[in-house]
């Protein structure tokens, strides 16, 4: 992400150099864990960079998944590719894949000069952030980015799109520009209309700080394409919570009846909400954001060293149950602990985002850290929700082992059961952006029969030359969505106080 917050990360462990990884035997693990990327196809030297800057090549982290409703086994994923300590990468990556996550085509959009962005394609920034895509009725593909200079006040938000599944993709269009210091574009994400070919919406937040006042603001804004992406409608604020506070993390769901669901953190002075805002009018008027609950993180860090890991801890995700219209929301919270140590939470809504249930602990071994989470329905209404934690741990300072984990419940959310996605993995061998980074989300969708497909990055421990590498979780068939035996071995601050931090944190 860009210029706002304080953000964390993790990792996966051991030096993968093959294209499928079969995790360790044992209850609660998956046997298909397949590598979607692979070896940068950006040169050294492509890129820009300023004194203190340090590239990770080979290091991808923060993908997003979007599976294709209409053609079984067909998914695009994105991702940071070649991260770089102070903000971004040197482009973002693009993965196809044809047969359920097993085995994955690799391309990119013009987002940066290192992936082929130019004046006259209007891809010519020295780095790109917080990529997202999303695929829509007819098939279409929109992916999205927030593109960047080091070292001018340049930035966007661009989209490409693609109608051939994610081979090719074109040219980018910008969302939304800036040019000035002041400002920084941040956390954009794109949803396609699930029923309306053509409809996709973007929403980001924007930092403005008044030079002249040093008043500061962040709103949530909202842009609308009708022509598939090729072009886009003027922006228009979400919800502004006025001078001195701000939001992030925005993220649009679309209700079976057609509302648009934006899903954001709401900071005003020292509280910090997880909302949600209602367009009934496909995005044009938006009514003032409904609480879903507080946010009550508090961070990651290695407990042994006390250094930080930059993770999810104010993004939080949304997913809709198409079939009956329940709402869910996860997020990184430290309530169930006493505020000791972040845990993931989780609430409902049955009324189309008015209203919301009490949060719940998703996590499973609640005596530990748990981060980053992610939260979907599968066709049959079952949730599953990953996120890292770190169990299986050691005392020892040179390492910080950490897991990835799919929990799903086939009642709501009352039940739930476990299931491990790989081995551990050392987080300290991930980049180090503001704390140890493999991205402030992870996606998560489910396949046309079902299935969850966690997409998800990993540190491959101890290798400096490939920090990173992202994986899917191939999950069974028949109504197997990843279910397995549990295995069981004051946050806020004002927007004032966070500016600060916002230059780090692309």
């Amino acid at each position: 992400m860009h210029r706002s917050r304080r953000l964390l990360a993790l990792g996966l462990p051991v030096a993968l150099t093959v294209g499928a990884l079969a995790a360790p035997a044992g209850a609660g693990t998956i046997a298909d864990l397949a590598r979607a990327s692979a070896a940068t196809p950006f040169p050294a030297g492509c890129e820009v960079s300023t004194p203190g800057s340090v590239n990770n090549p080979n290091a991808e982290v923060e993908p997003w998944i979007s599976v294709d409703r209409a053609d079984d086994g067909h998914a695009v994923a994105v991702w940071q590719q070649d991260r770089w300590n102070d903000g971004g990468s040197r482009g973002l990556m693009t993965g196809v894949t044809r047969n359920g996550g097993r085995t994955w085509s690799r391309t990119f959009a013009h987002f940066t000069t290192c992936s082929g962005g130019t004046a006259a394609n209007g891809g010519d920034y020295e780095r790109a952030s917080d990529p997202w895509v999303t695929i829509g009725p007819d098939g279409t593909a929109v992916q999205i980015a927030l593109s960047f200079d080091i070292t001018t006040a340049r930035q966007a938000i661009l989209t490409s799109r693609s109608t051939n599944g994610g081979r090719t993709w074109s040219e980018p269009a910008a969302v939304a520009t800036d040019d000035t210091f002041a400002a920084g574009l941040d956390k954009e994400s794109i949803t396609a209309d699930p029923k309306r070919k053509n409809l996709v919406y973007a929403t980001w937040d924007r930092f403005f700080a008044d030079p002249v006042t040093g008043e500061v603001t962040q709103p949530t804004w909202f842009a609308r394409s009708t022509d598939g992406a090729r072009t886009w409608e003027p922006p228009v604020v979400v919800h502004d919570p006025g001078p001195d506070n701000g939001t992030i993390g925005a993220q649009i769901v679309v209700t079976p009846d057609g509302d648009l669901l934006d899903l954001f953190v709401n900071f005003v002075g020292a509280s910090a909400d997880v909302v949600v805002s209602r367009s009934r009018d496909r995005g044009t008027t938006w009514e003032p954001p409904v609480t879903v609950g507080s946010l009550g993180t508090i961070g990651v860090v290695d407990v042994e060293t006390g250094e930080p890991i930059r993770t999810g801890d104010i993004i939080p995700d949304i997913a809709v149950d198409r079939r009956t219209g329940r709402v869910y929301a996860a997020w990184q919270d430290a309530r169930f602990s006493g505020f000791q140590r972040d845990g993931i939470v989780l609430a409902h809504s049955d009324d189309g985002g008015r209203t919301w249930s009490s949060a719940t602990q998703v996590n499973q071994a609640p005596d530990v850290q748990a981060f980053t989470g992610s939260v979907d329905v599968a066709g049959d209404g079952t949730v599953g929700v990953t996120y890292y934690d770190t169990r299986n741990d050691t005392p020892d300072p040179a390492t910080m082992l950490t897991d990835t984990w799919l929990a799903t419940s086939p009642d709501g959310g009352a039940h739930w059961s476990e299931r491990r996605l790989g081995p551990s993995f050392d987080m300290r061998t991930a980049p180090d952006a503001g704390g140890f980074f493999v991205g402030d989300y992870q996606g998560l969708d489910h396949r046309d029969d079902g299935v969850f497909l966690p997409f998800f990055s990993a540190a491959n421990s101890g290798s400096e030359a490939n920090r990173t590498d992202v994986f899917a979780a191939v999950l069974g068939g028949d109504g197997d969505h990843g279910r397995g035996r549990v295995e069981r071995n004051d946050h806020p601050r004002t927007v004032g106080a966070r500016a600060a931090e916002r230059r780090r944190h692309r």
